[in-house]
Order: C-alpha cells, then structure tokens, then sequence
C-alpha cells in the first residue's frame, strides 16, 4: 500500500531536520580521495554544495580542507547546517535553490549535490551550474544508496517501506539512473563506489527511518502500523540488540 502525497521539494524535511541530524548517514571520507581522483579536486578548489540541507556533505569538504558554499533553501535544514557548522573556516552559508544559487558567475570549481540531484528542475539546474563554474569545472553528484538485498534485515526492511511509504517509489533518488546522470555530465565521466554502514538500536533505526520524507509522519494513518512493524522487524534481526544499514556512497563526476 502507498500513500500519496505531494509537496514541495524544498519543504519535504522541514519537520524531520532533529531526525536527520542525529541519524542520516554521513559521507565516508574517501568521497574526497574519490574525487581527487576523478576530477584533480585539489587544495583551494571552491565548492558549492548545491541542496546542502543539514551540511552532512559539506562537512566532508571542510574537512577536505576546502572552501565550502553551502547552498540550502530550506529555512529549517540550513540553520541545522549553520548551528553545526558555522564557526568552522571555509564555510559560507547561503539561501538559493539548484536553479538560483546566488553565487557569483565563473566562481565555483567543483559543484557537489549530494543526495540532492533528484529534487532539481535538470535543465535549469544545469544553467545555473554552467553559470556559476570557472571554466572546465567539474560537477559531482553523489548519493547514499542503501543496500536492499545483502541481509535478510535489509529485505525486509526493503518491504516495509514499500507497503508503508507515502511516494517512495516516485521520489527515491534510484530513479536517477546511471544512464541520466551520464547524460547529465557528457564529458570526461566517472564513477566510484564506496561502502560504509551504520548501526543502530531501536530508537536509532526509528530516528532513521522517520527522517525519510516518504515515511509517513506522527499523525498520519500510516505512521503507527509503519513503526510497530518495524519494532517487530528490529525484534527478529537484531544482533546484541543492533541491526546495520549498510550503503554504498556512489560518486559521479563529469562536466558539462
């Protein structure tokens, strides 16, 4: 069973940022050495983080030692980003969307979108991102692929948010294929892979779950079956009270 439901992409997470703070995965920080490799991402290299939401992936590229413009039109998830961030060197936070980033033509080196893509208008983001690249910069799109099939726990945690969720199916970032993003970035196209998990206990994998925007909300006639399955899913897998998402942290990386 699904549950539709429509809104806009820029206020799905308003009311999740608590959960996706504390239980969102992170990006490993081979994603850096990754795109050292793909794309030359060398020391003071600018970065636009476009969909930067609560600064999980611009937290990387601090720590990468980069120049860091965090682009976020979410109200809720960007003051996330600043709480966390904004006394760190490197880090500028801004209000725009993929489309109107508001940042100067010619002066980015590397747009990253991390589990972002998915959301834009392509062809407009696409100008925008023209815009705002020196010229030959790089694009990065990146996402956290959970692992669907290597657990028994994985499957059936799979299963679950199918029958539960409100539009998983239209919204999940997979239906952004390999072969869109090829088209997306035409020129000098790469693309690796790093794996990484978490491990949660229950309150940890109800935190996780809930920061999903397709997982129905407190209130919705969804929301307790949902979880009271997923206290019963936990309950058969867990292992010394644990169960591991596992993911893999999928870099692409070409120009325009």
């Amino acid at each position: 069973m699904t549950h539709e439901h429509h809104q806009a992409p820029t206020e799905r997470f308003s009311d999740r940022v608590d959960d996706y703070v504390r239980y969102r995965p992170g990006y490993p920080p081979q994603v850096v050495a990754l795109l050292r490799e793909l794309t030359g991402l060398a020391p003071g290299w600018r970065v636009a983080d476009i969909g930067s939401g609560t600064g999980i992936s611009t937290a990387v590229f601090l720590d990468g030692g980069h120049e860091v413009f965090a682009v976020e039109p979410n109200d809720e998830m960007r003051e996330a980003a600043e709480a966390r961030l904004g006394t760190r060197a490197g880090f500028h936070s801004v209000a725009g969307t993929a489309e109107a980033t508001g940042l100067a033509s010619g002066s980015i080196d590397l747009v990253v979108a991390a589990q972002a893509f998915h959301w834009f208008d392509r062809d407009a983001a696409r100008s925008e991102m023209e815009r705002i690249l020196r010229p030959e910069g790089w694009v990065a799109l990146i996402w956290n692929v959970r692992q669907t099939e290597t657990s028994d726990f994985l499957r059936e945690l799979e299963a679950l948010l199918l029958d539960y969720s409100i539009d998983y199916a239209r919204v999940r970032h997979e239906n952004v294929t390999d072969e869109v993003v090829r088209t997306f970035l035409p020129r000098d196209y790469g693309k690796r892979t790093v794996e990484h998990a978490q491990d949660f206990d229950l309150d940890g994998l109800r935190g996780r779950i809930a920061s999903a925007s397709y997982v129905p909300a407190p209130g919705h006639p969804a929301h307790g079956p949902l979880f009271a399955e997923l206290e019963q899913l936990f309950e058969r897998r867990q292992n010394d009270g644990r169960v591991r998402i596992a993911y893999d942290a999928v870099v692409h990386a070409g120009r325009l």
